[in-house]
Parts: structure tokens; sequence; C-alpha cells
């Protein structure tokens, strides 16, 4: 960043309207960003923030900095880009999101082969669940989204860039461990299952509609907000579960958790990429998009390699 540091921090608490907050957002100490807006303020000589009751909000002199303080950030941003094209680099800020599978499994090691050929880039990223994911894509709090997918909405465009296979994964001791069931076994059985608003569950429960299970009539014991709460409620004998293989094959590798099969059952899925509607991106969220679909085609051909050997 070469822009000027306490229009930085200043921006940040501007958003957050809580000090501690942007105290995390900056990596910095809650007295050092108090410091920073105070010396700020001294400079300017009019107070930029209402402190009343534990809450603050912009006084008419913060609310007329914040969108010069936005066009100044640009401004930066544009200059580093500019600096880095010259030299056929890229550079700059990208933000992604994930949902939590890809999050977890799959995007620190497109982050990290994306660094290596684009050093001066610097990404933030978060994971959630598909549904957090896309609505932070719709607000422009990220760029680019990696989710379960595809969500049919207009005001995104998805591409599919991976294909996804889940599995029932049970505990080693289990009876259904490397067996076949029927559909209607899993009526009774205790099932842990991903929350509301998770690709994941939307998957499984399509998917067992098709093969007339419908969600009321599964036995769900235990609802949890990701995947390795999942496997370890599996681990710990509290029911079974589905999750996509990219997660369990470490479990699976070690003989901690053991898979079944679900006759007639189809649990294919594809993982895909989410931005804004319109053109196709351009900038780092181009090159971003363009480095994962090549990897993961190479990843797919890899594991399909694999498994055939």
């Amino acid at each position: 960043m070469i822009e000027n540091f306490r229009i930085r921090v200043f921006r940040a608490v501007a958003r957050q309207l809580n000090f501690s907050r942007a105290a995390e957002e900056l990596f910095l100490t809650q007295p050092a960003v108090t410091q920073q807006i105070k010396a700020l303020e001294e400079e300017l000589r009019v107070p930029l923030f209402y402190r009343t009751g534990g809450h603050i909000s912009l006084t008419p002199g913060g609310k007329a900095l914040l969108p010069i303080a936005e066009r100044m950030k640009a401004l930066s941003d544009e200059a580093v880009l500019a600096v880095a094209e010259a030299y056929g680099q890229k550079a700059g800020e990208l933000s992604l999101g994930a949902s939590q599978t890809i999050g977890q499994y799959l995007l620190p090691a497109f982050v990290a082969g994306f660094l290596d050929e684009n050093p001066n880039v610097r990404i933030t990223a978060r994971s959630g669940n598909s549904d957090s994911i896309l609505e932070a894509l719709v607000a422009q709090d990220i760029q680019l989204a990696l989710i379960e997918g595809p969500e049919q909405r207009k005001d995104i465009h998805l591409e599919p860039f991976m294909d996804d296979q889940m599995v029932l994964v049970v505990p080693t001791s289990h009876e259904w461990a490397d067996q076949e069931i029927n559909a209607d076994d899993l009526r009774n059985q205790p099932l842990v299952m991903r929350e509301f608003g998770s690709g994941s569950r939307r998957v499984v429960e399509h998917a067992l509609s098709s093969i007339g299970l419908t969600p009321k009539e599964l036995n769900i014991s235990m609802e949890l907000d990701s995947t390795e709460g999942l496997l370890s409620a599996v681990e710990a004998g509290l029911g079974v579960t589905f999750v996509s293989r990219w997660a369990v094959r470490n479990q699976l590798t070690l003989g901690s958790l053991r898979t079944s099969r679900v006759r007639g059952l189809e649990l294919s899925r594809k993982f895909s990429i989410a931005y804004q509607a319109g053109p196709e991106p351009t900038g780092n969220v181009g090159a971003f998009r363009e480095f994962l679909l090549t990897r993961s085609r190479e990843l797919m051909a890899r594991t399909k390699h694999r498994n055939r050997s």
C-alpha cells in the first residue's frame, strides 16, 4: 500500500464503525488505531467520529472524507498495478470467498500456486457456507467466489471448474463399512448434517429425494457448521454423514473412517467460480480465474490417473 496510512486506518474504522474490528482487519492493536484516528483528526482540525455510549458514528466531516478515502485507495491500487504491468507482472489486491469444503481442502493449494507466479498480488480469503459467500460477492465484499453449485441467480455468473463426488462416511466398526445399502436403511440411522444454507446439504437432500427419501424422513441427529465437525462426530460414533471425497481422503488413507454406498444414489456435483454478472473479469480476478481453470483441469487429470492405477 502506498497510500497515506492514517487514511487507510480511517477507512477501516468508517467501514466497521468499531475500533476493535478495524484493528483486527488491519492487524493492529486497538490503541494504535485510536492513536492514528486522533492524529488524523488533529491534522484536519475536526472530529471524524462521534463516540457515544460505546458506539461510534461518522460526523459530517467523516462522511465528507469517506468517499475521498475510497477514491484514494482506488488510485493507490491503480498506481501499484500500473507499475507492475510495466514489467509484465500482476500486483494489487484480490479478495476471495469459498464455501467450506473448497476453502479448507482446495483453495490453499490454488492460492499458493497463483502467488508463486504472481508474488506481488496480495490475497485475502474468507470461507462460509455457499449462501453467505454469495451474499458477500453480491455485496462486493469479495471479488470472486468458489462455491458448491451451481446456484441459479441473475445477479452473478457461475462457471463450473471442477467435479466433486460426495460419499457416505461411517465409523470403521460400522456394519455398513465398505458395504452397499438400500436408501430405506438411512431412515432410522442417525445422520449428521451440515446447517441450512450449506451447498453440501442441498446436494444431499436433493439426491436422496430423487430416490424416494425426503428430508422429513431422515433421522438428523445433529447439525454442524463445518465439514471437520461432521467427520469428528462420525469418528466419535454419533452417526453417519455425507461429505466430499476431497474432505475425507486423509481419514480413509489412515483408516480412521470408512465409506459406504447407497444403491441408486448419485452424489456428484460441480464446484463453480462465481463473479459479478457482466463481462468476463479482468485484472487480478481474471488472472486467478484463468489460473484456477487450468490448474483444476490438471488436478482432475492427475486424480483420474491415480484412481485408474
